[in-house]
């Protein structure tokens, strides 16, 4: 419970305005982010990152597996760089059209929606 505490005091909150992480992620859902996770970030975590096209803006994308992992063709990111997909790629402006963005854009790892009530959850 202490650790938990800790956590969610650091954490940045945030608002899901679009239907990008459709059906994970709905608009109007709010998450806690950690700024800070204490752990390396990997393929499947869901971040908030600076949008690399609107400065000011934020994004909430779940970061792609390698293309070994994931069996594809495209090339792998450069080092130090990370592929941010949405869920729902029909409605989501990611790396599949801006490319990858280097990991200081991510702001946290989004691990708790913490609203509306009936949404509440660990992610």
């Amino acid at each position: 419970m202490r650790g938990e505490f800790r956590r969610r005091w650091r954490s940045r909150r945030f608002v899901v305005r679009d239907d990008s992480m459709r059906p994970a992620f709905l608009p109007g859902d709010r998450l806690y982010v950690d700024p800070t996770p204490g752990r390396p970030l990997a393929a499947g975590d869901v971040v908030v990152a600076r949008d690399p096209e609107r400065p000011g803006h934020l994004l909430l994308k779940r970061i792609a597996p390698t293309p070994d992992a994931a069996g594809g063709a495209r090339p792998s990111p450069p080092e130090g760089q990370l592929d941010l997909v949405g869920d729902n790629a029909a409605a989501s402006r990611d790396s599949r059209q801006f490319g990858s963005v280097p990991s200081s854009a991510v702001v946290g790892l989004a691990w708790f929606r913490y609203a509306p009530p009936g949404r509440r959850a660990h992610l």
